[in-house]
C-alpha cells in the first residue's frame, strides 16, 4: 500500500476508534464518581445546597418529543443521557437555619448534552418519587422559597421545563402569618384532569385549618399555554374557602385564574389569610372569580362579579387589590340591592353579644349600656389603602328607622379612614355626613381621632316618627347641622369624649293634641279628648340648639311652639355616662279647665329614663298667654336652618326674630289672669 493511502486508513481509523472508546467509557462508567461536579454545578446554579447522596446511574436514549417533531435535523438523533438518582436534597439558602429545604427519594431526568457546551443544565422533564418540602419564613421575612439573584451571576443556568410529581409531603411554617401546616401529596389514579390529591392540616394563628384538594399530575414551568389546574377545598377556623382553576408558569406566578367561594362568621377573620384588610360583619357567603397578574415587581389581584350573603343581605360587585409600596390599594365598587339595617351595626360594634360571640369577638357590650363598646383595631389600618364606593338599593329595618337608601364613598390613605360621603335616603329626606377616622396612631395607640360634619334635609315628620300613631297626620319637615370632634377607640368612647354643636329645625308641622296635653300635665283636657276624641294641632316651630362639650350635650334652646301652647325644655344629655337631666316646662296659651303648671322631670339612664313631676312646686291656675319676648334666644347657628329650609317669613323665621328683641313685660294692669 502506498505510504499515502497508510496514512490515511491510520487517521481514519483513529477517528473511528476515540468514539467508539469515549462510548465504551460512557456506557460502563460508574457515574457515582460525577457526583461531586453534578453537585457542585447545580449548587452554583441554584445558589443553595444541592447533594446526590444515593446510587446515581445513566441510561442513553433519544428524546420521544423531539423524534415526533416533522422537520428534525441532526441534534435529535444524539442520545441524551437519562439520569436516575436517589436520595437527593436540597438546602436552605444563607441566612435561614441549615437543614433542607426539599429532598427526594428519588428523582429521574434527560439532559441534553449539547447545552452543556454553552453551560446550561436543560431538563426537559423531571420526576419525583416521595418528594419531601419544608417551606420556611422567618420573624425577619426571609425565606427559604425565594431564590435570589447572586451579585456575581453564575456563567451555569438551569434550564428546567416539567415536573411530575408522586406520593410526598409539603410543609410550611411562616413566622409573620403564625401559620404551621403540612400536606400530604398522593398520585391520583383514572382522574383525566387532575394527577395528585393533597390532604393539609395544621394551624394559622392559633385557629384549626383542614383541607383537601387536587391538582396536576405535570407541572408546567415554561409553556404559558399550559395552565396548571388546581383544586381545594379547605377551612381556617370558621373560614371556609373553596377554589377551583388555574395557574399559569408556577415558577414566576405569572397568572391565576380561578372560581373562588368564601364564607365565615366575619370577613374580618380572613386578613391574616388574604392579608387584605376588611370590616367586622355578620356570617358571610360569597362566590365570584379570582384573577391573579402576578409581575415581578407588583401583583394585581381582581375578585370579579361576585355575590353573596353578608347576614341577611345581598351583596355583590368586584374588587381589586393591588400591591405597592408603601402598602397595597383596595379599590372597586360593592351594591346590595335588599340591605338588612341590622347587619350594619358589626362594622361600629353596635350588635348584640350573642352576635359578637359567632364572628369571634368577646361579649363586652353592658347590658345597661345603649352606645357601643366594643374597639376598633386599629392597628392594622395603616396595612392598607383603600377606595370603594358602597350602595344599598332598598334597606329592611325596623319600623322606627325611616332609611330607604343608603351610599358611601369609602376611602383608607395612610390609617385615616374617610366616608365622604355617608348619605340616607330617609325619612322622604336625605341626611348626608362627612365622617374622618384617624386611626393611624397620631392621636395615640389603639385611639381614633375622628370628625363628623352632618346635614339632614327635609326629614318628613311622619315618616322620621313612624312608630308613634300620634304624628302620622304631621306635614312638617326638619332640618339640621351637626358638627363634633372626639378622640376615642370606640363608639362610646368617641361619643362620650365629642365636643361641638348639634342644631335642629322643624317648620310647620302637626303633632297630636293628646301628645301635647300630656306633654303639658293638662289633666281636664285629656279627660276630654279621651272622652269626644282627638285632633291635630299645628306646629308653629320647634327649635333645638345644643353645644357638646366632652360628651356633655347642653341645651342652649329648645322650644316648641304651636298654636296651644309653648315648651321649653332645659338641661343636659350625657353621652358620657349616657343619662338624661331635662325639664320639660309647658306654658298654655289658653284656658285650661285644669293645668298642672309644674315642670316635667326627665332622668335616668338611656336604656330606662324616668318621668316625674316636682310635688312641691305643684300649683293649680289657670293658663295664661305667653309672650314670645319671654322666651331664651335661640343660637345664631339656627339661622342658617331658616335660611336654607322654611326662610325668614315663616314662623320659626318669626320666633327667631321674636326671640333676638330685648324682652319686656306687660304692664301689671294689663296681665292676665290678674
Amino acid at each position: 500500500m502506498a505510504r499515502r493511502t497508510k496514512i490515511a486508513l491510520a487517521i481514519a481509523a483513529i477517528l473511528v476508534a476515540v468514539p467508539a472508546i469515549a462510548l465504551a467509557i460512557l456506557l460502563t462508567y460508574d457515574w457515582n464518581k460525577a457526583r461531586p461536579w453534578l453537585n457542585a454545578r447545580t449548587s452554583e446554579a441554584i445558589g443553595r445546597p444541592f447533594a446526590i447522596n444515593g446510587d446515581l446511574s445513566l441510561s442513553w436514549e433519544r428524546p420521544a418529543e423531539n423524534m415526533a417533531e416533522r422537520n428534525r435535523t441532526w441534534r435529535d438523533f444524539i442520545p441524551w443521557p437519562h439520569l436516575v438518582a436517589n436520595d437527593v436534597h436540597v438546602g436552605n439558602p444563607e441566612g435561614m437555619p441549615a437543614g433542607d429545604m426539599s429532598s427526594v427519594k428519588q428523582f429521574s431526568f434527560s439532559l441534553d448534552p449539547l447545552a452543556l457546551l454553552n453551560k446550561r443544565i436543560a431538563i426537559p422533564l423531571l420526576q419525583f418519587q416521595a418528594p419531601v418540602v419544608h417551606l420556611r419564613r422567618n420573624a425577619d421575612g426571609i425565606n427559604n422559597w425565594t431564590f435570589e439573584k447572586k451579585e456575581k451571576k453564575s456563567p451555569w443556568v438551569l434550564d428546567l421545563e416539567r415536573i411530575v410529581f408522586t406520593k410526598g409531603v409539603v410543609s410550611l411554617k411562616d413566622a409573620v402569618r403564625n401559620i404551621d401546616a403540612s400536606a400530604d401529596v398522593a398520585t391520583l389514579s383514572g382522574d383525566a384532569d387532575y394527577g395528585i390529591g393533597w390532604t393539609v392540616r395544621g394551624t394559622s394563628n392559633g385557629a384549626r385549618v383542614t383541607g383537601t384538594g387536587k391538582a396536576g399530575a405535570v407541572l408546567s414551568l415554561k409553556q404559558q399555554t399550559t395552565p396548571y389546574p388546581l383544586q381545594g377545598d379547605f377551612r381556617m377556623g370558621g373560614t371556609r374557602i373553596v377554589f377551583e382553576g388555574t395557574l399559569t408558569k408556577p415558577t414566576r406566578l405569572a397568572a391565576l385564574d380561578m372560581n373562588l367561594k368564601l364564607s365565615g362568621p366575619s370577613m374580618a377573620r380572613l386578613y391574616p389569610l388574604i392579608g387584605v384588610l376588611l370590616p367586622e360583619t355578620p356570617a358571610y357567603s360569597t362566590s365570584g372569580r379570582l384573577i391573579g397578574a402576578l409581575g415581578p415587581e407588583s401583583r394585581r389581584w381582581t375578585y370579579e362579579k361576585f355575590t353573596g350573603k353578608v347576614g341577611s343581605s345581598d351583596l355583590g360587585g368586584t374588587l381589586t387589590f393591588q400591591t405597592g409600596k408603601p402598602r397595597g390599594k383596595l379599590s372597586g365598587s360593592v351594591r346590595s340591592k335588599l340591605l338588612q339595617f341590622d347587619d350594619l351595626g358589626p362594622l361600629i360594634g353596635a350588635d348584640s353579644n350573642a352576635s359578637k360571640l359567632k364572628r369571634g369577638m368577646p361579649a363586652v357590650q353592658p347590658a345597661n349600656k345603649v352606645l357601643p363598646v366594643e374597639t376598633f383595631r386599629t392597628e392594622r389600618w395603616t396595612a392598607i389603602d383603600a377606595d370603594v364606593r358602597y350602595s344599598a338599593d332598598s334597606i329592611v329595618r325596623e319600623k322606627q328607622l325611616p332609611i330607604r337608601k343608603l351610599s358611601t364613598h369609602l376611602i383608607m390613605q395612610d390609617g385615616v379612614l374617610t366616608l365622604a360621603p355617608l348619605t340616607f335616603d330617609m325619612a322622604g329626606g336625605t341626611l348626608n355626613s362627612t365622617i374622618k377616622l384617624d386611626g393611624s396612631g397620631r392621636g395615640g395607640k389603639n385611639a381614633i381621632k375622628a370628625t363628623a360634619k352632618v346635614t339632614a334635609r327635609r326629614l318628613q315628620i311622619k315618616q322620621l316618627f313612624p312608630a308613634i300613631e300620634g304624628l302620622q297626620a304631621s306635614v312638617g319637615h326638619i332640618n339640621g347641622d351637626a358638627a363634633l370632634s372626639a378622640t376615642g377607640n370606640s363608639i362610646a368612647t368617641l361619643l362620650g369624649g365629642a365636643n361641638g354643636e348639634i342644631h335642629t329645625l322643624i317648620d310647620q308641622g302637626t303633632v297630636s293634641k293628646m301628645l301635647l296635653e300630656k306633654m303639658g300635665l293638662n289633666i281636664g283636657n285629656i279627660v276630654l279628648t279621651t272622652l269626644f276624641g282627638d285632633k291635630q294641632v299645628r306646629i308653629n316651630c320647634m327649635a333645638t340648639d345644643f353645644a357638646v362639650d366632652r360628651g356633655i350635650m347642653y341645651s342652649r334652646t329648645f322650644i316648641i311652639d304651636t298654636e296651644e301652647a309653648v315648651i321649653n325644655v332645659d338641661g343636659v344629655i350625657s353621652l358620657a355616662d349616657e343619662t338624661l337631666h331635662l325639664t320639660i316646662n309647658p306654658k298654655t296659651k289658653g284656658l285650661r279647665i285644669i293645668s298642672l303648671r309644674s315642670p316635667l322631670y326627665v332622668r335616668g339612664p338611656f336604656k330606662k329614663p324616668s318621668v316625674s313631676v316636682d310635688k312641691g312646686v305643684l300649683a293649680m291656675k289657670a293658663g295664661g298667654a305667653l309672650a314670645l319676648a319671654t322666651l331664651a334666644a335661640p343660637a345664631a347657628a339656627l339661622l342658617p336652618l331658616v335660611n336654607s329650609g322654611p326662610g325668614e317669613a315663616s314662623e320659626c323665621g318669626k320666633l327667631l326674630a321674636a326671640s333676638r328683641e330685648k324682652p319686656t313685660a306687660p304692664p301689671p294692669g294689663k296681665r292676665k289672669g290678674r
